[in-house]
């Protein structure tokens, strides 16, 4: 028997706050399912110099996350600001960690996706999902984006793309959410959190 609600681990990295308000946003959406949980977690920046080494706890927001918290979750959610249409490299330096989950499918068949944020419009948004969605690919999650029947995405003149959700910071990184950005992250955790439910009795199943 389980001793705990299985959970979703939305595992982002934020320089300025906004890829962290929409993990908070994410994981409202993934506990408006009943019967999981969301587990935020965070990754520490990264440094030219070997001997720089980063508090083993932030001073605020998430903990950061270690692989256990990867190898058990029921679905995972990667968020990370642009970098030249890129993830950023303390994200990707984590992912390069993983490659022990890679070799014995603690991830295959786990639903996935991906959110981020940038300070302009056309600032690289779809490609640094794409680039989160890759590794992805090769661990053999199932991934998800966000389907036309969020109706926002129709209209939005802010973040918003099928590939996962987006957000506009600005070139201060200081805009808060739009309406619009926070129903449709909310939207994706909540899908998140539906099919991490699904495909986990699926995999019971199976086993």
């Amino acid at each position: 028997m389980r001793d705990s609600l299985p959970y979703v681990l939305i595992l982002y990295y934020s320089r300025h706050g906004a890829t962290r308000s929409m993990a908070e946003q994410l994981a409202a959406g993934v506990e408006s399912c009943p019967g999981i949980e969301a587990r935020l977690r965070t990754v520490p920046p990264v440094s030219p110099t070997c001997e720089a080494v980063d508090p083993e706890i932030p001073a605020e927001g998430a903990i950061y996350a270690d692989l256990e918290d990867l190898r058990h979750c029921a679905g995972l959610a990667l968020g990370s600001p642009t970098r030249f249409g890129n993830m950023a490299a303390p994200l990707k330096h984590y992912i390069d960690t993983t490659s022990a989950l890679w070799l014995n499918g603690a991830l295959v068949d786990k639903p996935a996706t991906a959110f981020t944020s940038t300070s302009s419009l056309h600032g690289g948004q779809e490609t640094t999902l794409v680039s989160m969605l890759l590794p992805l690919l090769h661990h053999g999650m199932v991934y998800a984006g966000l389907p036309y029947s969020e109706t926002d995405l129709m209209t939005t003149t802010v973040g918003g793309t099928p590939y996962g959700a987006s957000h506009v910071a600005g070139q201060r990184s200081d805009q808060p959410l739009a309406d619009a950005e926070r129903r449709l992250v909310r939207a994706q955790g909540k899908r998140l959190g539906r099919l991490a439910l699904a495909l986990e009795g699926l995999r019971d199943v199976a086993s």
